[in-house]
């Protein structure tokens, strides 16, 4: 009897602990664009990406270095590369976009990820292979839902949002090429500094970049605002840390498809929230876009499954 009572103890805890994992992956990245929308407004975008990176980053390390792990040269070479692509490229072109675009329109550009790593896939790497009915569906229903966004009168009339919406996707088709590049690179085999060393690479870059584009000249820690501050420490302790923890511990104990079902729900937590919060637009255009573009991201992953039993391996930094 206490066996078993000892047995149901343990299987509720561990229930608890999936369920909290999940809705980190779930909520946490899907409110980390409305996260940074709040950072950037009185705190200069690449800034804010260096800043949060940098700090991370740090953490990360420092505790796969506490945990005994020494990273080569090698690696750190391969984490740097990977830094540029992933988060010097892709998320900082994102805290620079979303000065102009809403975090919900963000969300969905960048939930473009799967449709991109289709068509790579088609000339890069081993992994060749032939478009199923599934990704081809996928990809038509993508870019129609992308056309509808970027077509948007609010959009479409501003040259600064059109921009900036057209280098979000282009930076996630970077994200993507660094994802092929994972597979091959050298990179940290601890989870931790594997996760920590692009960022803190990236940091750096970022920070060069900030001080370049004159985003340090006039600018006062008295000027951030409350909102801006707790937008950032939220980025680094939720969006960076807590969710890539959940991420790692899910990889471990849950099946791919499983997981995956993340890139569902991300977008329409990012748009729902950008509505209700910072008051971003939801018209018959944005909800039908949604759809579209989760129904399109839902063909292509199942699409890509039997072809790729573990896709998150390669995107446990974008979690970050």
């Amino acid at each position: 009897m206490e066996s078993n009572g000892l047995n149901s103890l343990r299987a509720r805890s561990n229930l608890a602990v999936l369920l909290l994992a999940f809705a980190s992956i779930y909520i946490i990245w899907g409110s980390t664009y409305l996260a940074i929308r709040y950072a950037i407004e009185t705190i200069p975008p690449l800034l804010t990406a260096a800043v949060r990176h940098l700090t991370a980053g740090s953490l990360l390390l420092l505790w796969a270095v506490g945990r005994g792990y020494r990273p080569t040269r090698r690696e750190w070479y391969s984490s740097a590369v990977l830094g540029f692509m992933f988060f010097f490229i892709g998320h900082g072109t994102l805290h620079w976009a979303e000065q102009v675009v809403p975090s919900g329109l963000a969300a969905l550009l960048i939930a473009t990820e799967p449709m991109w790593i289709a068509l790579l896939s088609l000339f890069i790497g081993a992994e060749k292979t032939a478009m199923n009915l599934a990704n081809i569906g996928g990809l038509v229903l993508g870019f129609v839902g992308v056309g509808l966004l970027t077509s948007d009168g609010s959009i479409a009339s501003s040259r600064a949002s059109l921009l900036a919406s057209i280098a979000i996707l282009l930076s996630t088709l970077v994200w993507c090429l660094g994802m092929f590049y994972s597979k091959k690179a050298p990179l940290p085999k601890d989870a931790l500094a594997r996760a920590a060393m692009p960022m803190f690479c990236a940091s750096f870059m970022l920070l060069v970049t900030a001080g370049i584009a004159g985003e340090f000249n006039g600018f006062a820690l008295q000027q951030v605002t409350a909102k801006s501050g707790l937008g950032l420490l939220y980025l680094i302790v939720f969006g960076s840390i807590v969710a890539f923890t959940s991420y790692t511990w899910l990889l471990h104990h849950c099946s791919a498809s499983l997981i995956a079902t993340h890139t569902y729900v991300n977008p329409v937590v990012a748009v729902l929230l950008g509505w209700l919060y910072a008051g971003e637009p939801f018209t018959a255009r944005t909800a039908v876009a949604t759809v579209l573009v989760v129904i399109a991201v839902m063909c292509v992953t199942l699409g890509t499954a039997e072809k790729e039993p573990q896709p998150e391996e390669r995107e446990a930094v974008e979690a970050t």
